[in-house]
């Protein structure tokens, strides 16, 4: 056991130069690899209580169980969130946006921000007041009619139908009004206006007053398809028949309208690693779907808004990466990372290690060799006849060389090497002795 313990000291004595070269090159992993994905990000939201904002405390709630941190920020809506994201100082990294928006950007503020796809449809709803008779968007410009508030995803709806109608709303400043929201919702219900265009899924409590009220009626977009063939952010939707209050029978009939889409929209502060996290926590949002969408048909790459990030566009097409399936993401991601930079790491490391061997080999034959060295110069001098003519100096040189040959240690499968060097040098002492015998006749002679 002791000589065991002995072979393995030698062997890690020989090998300790393979310590600094690890260091160095794991060294250079960390100093190389990207630095992991933060675990915090700011959100602007739309106002309290809308759609966006409900959809983003289920997103925070979905994150906060992987330890991620959302921060919430309210905002005016779809255009204030826009206008958010492309700030300077941006204190957001990503907005729910509503589909078509991004029709008013330029191309060089459309080309600093990305989509992680759409998250849910946010139909485009008409109330009017009962009594009132609706056929046509030119029917609306005799009316008090609530527009949405300005920088809202309703008002930019509200203008994109407006504007295939050849309506401009200015001509009418003093019955069409900028209020959305609950604001307009009570305005209608009292009476006060006479129609108001929302924006918002089915279940919004917003919408579901305003159903469930018996002196309103929901607006048919008959013409649906043509607006959709105008205006491609805007999709068909079909609500059938009791589909928003089966109490009321709301609406009273098959009713159609419009749907833009709410997207999530980042700018380049948003880190990359993060969109997987986002659309897994958000697919979990919508996995049961609502009251229009079907389970599991949300978060979608479609319809395509501004540009597809590639990290969504890979999410979509091979889902989440093998590690964030089975592992927390904070782990996994710092995996994802280090298993990127591992493959170079190897490609050097493999024959370096497969180097250990030989070298190991050689640093410890070097132990033995280096003693022929004085062996093979008197050899040489032997066999020139030139060694000095008195010999007890090499003779004394060669066994304080012994001596120093005892102390040499090698692991038990290389003694045989070190003994043979050890009969090596016993042989030229003894010849060195040889010849001196052979000398000390003939100076007595002389003497």
């Amino acid at each position: 056991m002791h000589r065991v313990l002995k072979d393995l000291k030698i062997m890690l004595l020989a090998n300790l130069w393979i310590v600094p070269v690890l260091a160095a090159l794991i060294g250079a992993v960390f100093y190389f690899v990207a630095p992991p994905p933060p675990m915090s990000a700011r959100m602007a939201t739309g106002a309290e209580g809308g759609g966006y904002r409900i959809f983003a405390e289920k997103l925070k709630q979905e994150l906060a169980k992987q330890g991620f941190e959302l921060t919430l920020v309210p905002s005016a809506g779809s255009r204030d969130n826009l206008e958010r994201l492309l700030a300077e100082d941006s204190q957001v990294e990503i907005a729910l946006v509503q589909s078509g928006l991004e029709r008013q950007l330029d191309a060089a503020d459309n080309a600093r921000l990305h989509s992680l796809g759409a998250v849910y449809q946010e139909p485009l709803w008409l109330f009017h007041r009962r009594d009132i008779s609706l056929d046509r968007i030119a029917d609306l410009l005799p009316l008090r009619l609530a527009l949405g508030t300005a920088g809202s995803g309703t008002r930019a709806a509200t203008e994109a139908i407006l504007d295939a109608n050849a309506i401009d709303p200015g001509q009418y400043p003093t019955t069409w009004q900028s209020l959305g929201g609950n604001k307009a919702a009570s305005a209608l219900i009292t009476g006060e206006l006479d129609a108001a265009f929302f924006v918002g899924p089915a279940e919004n409590t917003r919408v579901q007053q305003l159903a469930a009220n018996p002196e309103l009626s929901l607006a048919n977009f008959r013409r649906a398809a043509a607006y959709e063939a105008r205006l491609p952010f805007l999709k068909r939707v079909t609500i059938d028949e009791g589909l928003l209050n089966l109490a009321q029978n709301s609406p009273p009939q098959t009713t159609i309208t419009l749907s833009p889409v709410a997207t999530l929209v980042i700018n380049r502060g948003f880190h990359p690693g993060l969109v997987p996290l986002f659309l897994e926590a958000s697919r979990e949002v919508m996995k049961h779907g609502t009251l229009l969408d079907k389970a599991g048909a949300f978060p979608s790459a479609e319809p395509r808004t501004f540009t597809l990030s590639g990290d969504a566009e890979h999410y979509y097409k091979n889902g989440p990466p093998l590690l964030q399936r089975y592992l927390p993401f904070r782990i996994a991601s710092l995996a994802d990372r280090y298993i990127i930079l591992l493959i170079p790491l190897l490609v050097v490391l493999i024959p370096l290690l497969k180097a250990v061997g030989p070298l190991y080999r050689w640093r410890i034959r070097a132990r033995i060799y280096r003693w022929y060295k004085h062996l093979r110069e008197i050899d040489r001098q032997l066999d020139a006849g030139t060694l000095p003519d008195r010999l007890d100096t090499e003779v004394e040189r060669l066994e304080q060389l012994e001596d120093e040959l005892a102390k040499v240690e090698v692991p038990l499968s290389y003694s045989n090497e070190l003994y043979e060097l050890h009969v090596h040098l016993r042989y030229v002492i003894e010849r060195l002795h040889t010849l001196q015998k052979r000398r000390e006749p003939s100076a007595t002679v002389q003497s």
